[in-house]
């Protein structure tokens, strides 16, 4: 048996005295799994994630991630909600940040950066700037900067939230392309049943009031998927599941407080 890429064992996060946010986690992750952590607001989900990037300590418990055999190549690549891009720079220089940053030179990074945007089709918004870019091809950008460092796991919070429906499908079908095309594991912060169905190969829901896995739901459809699979009675089924078991958990928590 293949060992976990992440392991996490009763990790618990307390902000203060009175805060639990989140209480018991206890998961394995595998190597080029897509996950979604499902759930409404205040239930931990992105500060799981954060505790799984080391952007915040754990109060109990432990995140481990097995040992990446090429020193030279990053763990870890970290998307926020927005894309957090630096305005007075090109989108060439935004990219090459987290290069730069490690001490590669510009020469050396060059074709690693022009390789990751036509991976995400900018190739040709190079010597543009964020203030030219729209919302969707502001997220490539960030999506794109993540890549280049070539992790081994991605991390996403929410990075879709604020696109309109066309933008964000396209988006969804382009991260699962990365995903596949880069031999990612990826985990991914979602509000949407419908997002979090067709993007992953297991959903994690999550429960509110401490935040805690409600239920570990692996997905057997063929992966990766297309749009045509959006319209089957497949996708219609496993969504309807879904979202009955989200349902099940906000009751829960409802009874509960």
């Amino acid at each position: 048996m293949t060992a976990p890429i992440i392991t996490m064992d009763r990790v618990t996060r307390r902000f203060g005295e009175q805060i639990l946010a989140v209480d018991n986690m206890t998961m394995d992750i595998k190597e080029g799994e897509f996950i979604s952590f499902l759930g409404p607001s205040g239930c931990g989900k992105s500060t799981a994630l954060k505790m799984i990037a080391g952007l915040l300590p754990v109060s109990a418990g432990t995140i481990e991630i097995a040992d990446e055999t090429d020193a030279s190549e990053q763990d870890l690549a970290f998307v926020f909600q927005e894309p957090t891009l630096m305005p007075w720079a090109t989108v060439f220089a935004n990219v090459y940040l987290p290069l730069r940053l490690a001490g590669v030179k510009r020469a050396e990074a060059e074709p690693r950066v022009m390789a990751i945007l036509a991976e995400v089709g900018l190739t040709k918004f190079a010597k543009s700037y964020p203030r030219a870019l729209s919302g969707g091809m502001k997220m490539r950008v960030s999506i794109a900067r993540a890549l280049v460092t070539k992790p081994r796991i991605l991390l996403m919070d929410e990075p879709f939230a604020a696109l309109d429906e066309m933008t964000r499908s396209k988006l969804n079908n382009d991260v699962v392309r990365l995903a596949k095309d880069n031999g990612l594991t990826v985990i991914f912060v979602t509000h949407s049943v419908f997002e979090a169905v067709y993007l992953s190969t297991r959903i994690i829901v999550m429960a509110a009031r401490p935040g805690r896995v409600a239920a570990d739901i692996s997905l057997d459809a063929a992966w990766p998927r297309n749009d045509d699979w959006r319209t089957t009675a497949e996708f219609a089924v496993q969504a309807q599941s879904v979202s009955e078991t989200l349902q099940e958990t906000l009751h829960v928590d409802d009874l509960d407080h």
